[in-house]
Formats: C-alpha cells, structure tokens, sequence
C-alpha cells in the first residue's frame, strides 16, 4: 500500500465515479484502477460496488476513508513540518446544514490546498465570519451571491413502501403518510403549507435537523423523509427514492461575501466554487 493507491481511493469515493477520479488526479483510467484494484488485492476487501453509472463504497470502503484521510492528512503535515514556515491565514467560512458530505469535504480540501498557510474555522452561518454557504433567502444586505449548486428534492421512502411502485408522489399520498420532518428545510417549508391548504395531514413521526439521521429513520421503517437528490443518493439500496408532483421543491446554495472585500483567501475559494458549480 502506497499513498498514491490512498489518494486515487479517496478521488474515487468523494467523486464516486473511477472516470471522474482520473481527471481529478489527471491520471489515465486503466492506470487508476489497476491501483485501485492493487488495493483490494493487498486488503483482501472490496472497496466499491461497481454500478451502471459509478461506484458506491462498501462497507470496508467506508471505513478505509476515514483511515485514509488521517494518513494523507498526517503525511502532508510531516512534509510541511520540513517547509519553511509560512504565514498563517485565519479564514471564517459559515455552512448551513445538509450541504453533502462528499461535495463540501472536495470543496474544502480544494480550498485548503490552494492557499498554503489557510487556518480553516468552520462555524454557523450567523456567526461572525469571512465567507458563508447559505441559500439565497439567507442573504444579508451588502453581500454578494455566487451560485454553486442546484438540488431537487426527492422524497426517501422505506424499503418495501407500497409507494415505491408508483413512479412519482402526489400530494394527496401525503395523508395520513408516517413523515420525519427535517428542519430548517427550504423543502419542507414549501411542501407542509401546502399540505394545510389541502387539508392533507401527515403523520409526522419525527422531528430533526440532519440529513444523516433523517435516512437512518427512512431506512429503519419509521416514515419517509424529504432529502436534497445528491449525486449518491440514486446509489442506496437501503431507502427507495421518488419524485413529488404539484410542487417545485428545490433550492440552491451558493457562497455569499461581503461586496466590498477582495482578500486573496476569498478569490481563491470564489475559484473553487466556480469549479464545483461546474462539475
């Protein structure tokens, strides 16, 4: 095992597609997965589900990223402990919740390697701060917006959910419909004064504020939940997903910053968003 195989792994989980990791690490395809396959031979594991379109990590993969970020991270640190010193760059950036795990740890990392010296602090959106990852509704006077990504909203059903075998959700399937309820949600503050308007109550089983835990009810039985149609989730098999009809529920996210501030951190991470809006 070699840090190369460790970095070509970690491209290839956060962008969950071998061609893709390639480009990232502008390397040919034949020559990543023969390392990638070099990997799994040494551990005696599979790593990736190969699908249709992309790879989803296994189990083993799961828990060999969370190794493999440590040792890149503790390797870049051991070659910059024999660098000569650079000036440290303190940088606030505020991130609202449920903006996806593997898109916002590409961005950061990006970010991270652009400006050597970047001391990262990552806090609540209303805190005092450089930069923030929000929605447009959260918008402050005098800062501007640039658009980084565009989600819909899906509704996740549980495994055998006698929904699943329609192709998309009505809202009149919301009745009486065992519900988690996520907020803040731009989703759900569409979908539920609607709901009232008709008349339709759900069965709301649940209230949270994470992503993660919402899919972990989903996949437990306990109600269907309203989640942002990331790039991975069309790739779980533990939670059926769908389209919701009569209603446009989607949002953006973008970075917002002050108009008037022009410091080389947030060039840099203005770069890097217009990189990620582009993928």
């Amino acid at each position: 095992m070699d840090i190369r195989q460790l970095n070509y792994f970690v491209a290839v989980y956060e962008q969950g597609s071998v061609s893709a990791a390639a480009r990232q690490c502008c390397v040919a395809q034949p020559s990543l997965s023969s390392a990638l396959r070099q990997l799994e031979q040494e551990l005696g594991v599979s790593l990736f589900i190969r699908l249709p379109k992309g790879v989803t990590p296994t189990e083993d993969g799961d828990k060999l990223y969370g190794h493999a970020g440590r040792i890149i991270s503790q390797l870049q640190s051991l070659k910059a402990s024999f660098t000569e010193p650079v000036a440290r760059v303190k940088f606030r950036l505020g991130l609202i919740r449920a903006l996806g795990v593997e898109r916002m740890s590409q961005l950061l990392r990006e970010f991270s390697n652009s400006l050597p010296g970047l001391e990262l602090h990552l806090v609540e959106p209303d805190d005092s701060c450089d930069a923030r990852i929000i929605t447009p509704q959260l918008l402050k006077a005098g800062e501007a917006f640039a658009p980084i990504w565009h989600d819909n909203y899906l509704l996740a059903l549980p495994p055998g959910s006698p929904l699943s075998l329609q192709p998309h959700i009505e809202l009149a399937d919301f009745e009486q419909l065992p519900l988690i309820k996520r907020t803040p949600c731009d989703a759900w503050n569409t979908l539920y004064p609607e709901l009232v308007r008709r008349g339709i109550k759900a069965d709301i089983r649940a209230d949270i504020q994470t992503i993660e835990y919402a899919l972990g009810l989903v996949s437990a039985g306990v109600g269907c939940a309203l989640v942002p149609n990331f790039d991975n989730m069309q790739q779980r098999n533990d939670v059926d997903i769908r389209p919701v009809n009569e209603l446009k529920l989607e949002r953006t996210i973008g970075l917002a910053y002050p108009k008037n501030t022009n410091t080389e951190a947030l060039t840099l991470l203005l770069q890097q968003c217009q990189h990620a809006s582009n993928r």
